[in-house]
């Protein structure tokens, strides 16, 4: 059995990437085909063995918890309908044991992520960032961080290597490779030039963290963006850190390209769609599609 037993999924930020979409309904709840991205989410955690899930929310994001909640009515109707199927669906959501706190104002991941002090305790515990869905269908992306985790301790940041014109973007691991696709962090560097990033190791979306973080995010300045930042905190850490390079196909979500990205492979995973969906893609004309767009569209 896993040490690790709780898991927290930050979900409090606005989505401007994604606005309008996003005006009124979470970049957490789009759905990818017919189920919303933060589903996929919190069905990783559990196969990953995780016991207890957080879910730290905030304004306008009720719909999260409504998803996860039971919904009497809706039970009632697919019953009496017959939808068999969609009923155990339902019910399923329900049955999955999940908290919910809000974040007061958005002051960055380190402060949601402290949000959480009282829930975790003194256990180890992870860190699931809803805007990166991956995919791997023999061993979940957050169980291979744990698996990790039993073996070396310490910190454990799920990464993964990203082409050198995209460093950018992304926090960079500086450190030294100790197994095959695990290296020991001497430091990160938030979104380098490419010039000055010292690998092309970005760390995306998965964390283990370890109690001793809170201590560090409570004496953490406002930083980037005036916001308490995750990063600035795990630079403090006089414990072990790790980056694990995990195996998996990563969706970016919060991103259009991403989003697109996810939901047409998905499409093709989905056995109710993905022979139709498939026919679809092979028949479908780029350029004729194209054209049909009017000219002040382009």
């Amino acid at each position: 059995m896993s040490s690790i037993r709780k898991v927290v999924i930050p979900a409090a930020g606005f989505g401007t990437r994604f606005l309008p979409a996003t005006k009124a309904q979470p970049k957490e709840m789009l759905p990818i085909v017919d189920t919303p991205a933060i589903q996929y989410i919190v069905e990783e955690a559990i196969a990953s063995g995780i016991e207890e899930i957080l879910i730290i929310t905030g304004r306008n994001k009720r719909s999260i918890e409504d998803h996860f909640d039971s919904s009497v009515e809706l039970e009632q109707l697919l019953q009496q309908q017959g939808k068999k199927m969609q009923l155990d669906m339902v019910r399923q959501l329900a049955d999955i044991r999940v908290h919910f706190i809000r974040q007061k104002a958005p002051r960055g991941l380190g402060d949601a992520i402290y949000c959480a002090k009282a829930f975790i305790g003194d256990e180890p515990f992870a860190v699931m960032l809803g805007d990166d869905v991956v995919y791997n269908p023999t061993t979940p992306c957050l169980k291979q961080l744990m698996d990790c985790y039993e073996e070396r301790g310490g910190t454990i940041l799920g990464a993964q290597f990203v082409p050198e014109d995209k460093v950018s973007a992304y926090g960079i691991v500086a450190g030294t490779q100790v197994e095959p696709n695990l290296y020991k962090v001497d430091g990160l560097v938030e979104k380098p030039s490419r010039d000055m990033a010292p690998s092309n190791l970005a760390v995306l979306g998965r964390y283990i963290l370890t109690p001793d973080i809170f201590t560090e995010l409570e004496k953490t300045k406002p930083g980037a963006g005036n916001e308490i930042q995750l990063t600035d905190a795990l630079a403090q850490l006089s414990t072990p850190i790790y980056a694990l390079a995990y195996e998996g196909v990563r969706y970016d979500i919060g991103d259009r390209l991403g989003y697109l990205k996810a939901t047409v492979e998905y499409a093709l995973r989905n056995p109710l769609v993905k022979d139709s969906f498939k026919e679809y893609l092979e028949g479908l004309d780029v350029q004729a599609v194209y054209d049909k767009v009017l000219p002040f569209e382009k």
